[in-house]
């Protein structure tokens, strides 16, 4: 029968009052104790959590957990997002390169999907491609508000001409606008009023909006095709639908 002292053997001491101590039933396992111990080993299977941050922070892939972030904010989001306001959902201020980065990274993982990460006016979004819209349209057959020839054409000369007045766009067009016009396109979110032409009667100055590049999936009007091929477009897209050639006159 083994004896005590071979079942729990006594340390040895060492300089400084330090020592250690062996269990043969653990195997031999060593630990040490006194004024540097360790700590002890962590369990098998653990891994320290990630954690969301950055630069100054103990992270095991701080880009991966912001994109993430990223991902379900703007998954979650009804509208595009500025870099500004995905800023204000972190913690620790990022700057703007560092954010444009992560989003660049973001997009290219979702290429190749039916979902894609696009910058417009507004700011950044998820969207779907133009190419599978048509699978969409079976889900919700519901068609999209059509608007006559003079509403489009009276949306292209604003948006190549801006700022004009309702007079302007009625010389270039040759016909009175009407008011109903006018009224569509701002209640739509295209147009707004952004001054008065400083001439008698001070008419108001008629511009397009960041919501209509947005619609168009476009950043800015430098990337508007050039002005007879819109023309075109919509007036064949008009004529396609079979709208009628003015609005009806609104009632009294």
């Amino acid at each position: 029968m083994p004896m005590p002292d071979e079942l729990f053997p006594t340390p040895s001491p060492s300089a400084g009052g330090e020592g250690t101590v062996s269990s043969p039933a653990r195997g031999g396992h060593r630990r040490e104790f006194g004024e540097h111990a360790s700590p002890p080993p962590e369990p098998v299977g653990y891994a320290k959590p990630a954690v969301s941050g950055w630069e100054g922070e103990e992270t095991t892939n701080p880009l991966a957990e912001i994109k993430r972030v990223l991902e379900t904010v703007l998954l979650a989001s009804a509208a595009p997002l500025t870099l500004a306001e995905l800023k204000r959902v972190f913690d620790t201020e990022l700057s703007n390169d560092f954010l444009r980065r992560a989003l660049e990274e973001l997009r290219a993982d979702w290429q190749g999907r039916g979902v894609e990460l696009a910058f417009v006016a507004d700011g950044w979004r998820f969207q779907t491609r133009s190419e599978y819209q048509h699978y969409l349209d079976r889900l919700n057959p519901e068609k999209p508000p059509r608007y006559s020839r003079a509403t489009l054409e009276t949306l292209a000369i604003i948006a190549y001409r801006q700022p004009v007045t309702r007079g302007d766009v009625e010389e270039i067009r040759g016909v009175a606008v009407n008011s109903q016009i006018v009224k569509t396109l701002e209640e739509r979110g295209w147009i707004e009023v952004v001054g008065h032409k400083d001439v008698p009667g001070r008419p108001a100055l008629f511009a397009t909006t960041r919501q209509f590049l947005s619609d168009l999936g476009l950043r800015a009007l430098s990337e508007l095709p050039p002005l007879p091929e819109l023309a075109r477009e919509l007036i064949e897209r008009a004529q396609a639908d079979e709208l009628p050639m003015e609005p009806p006159p609104p009632e009294e």
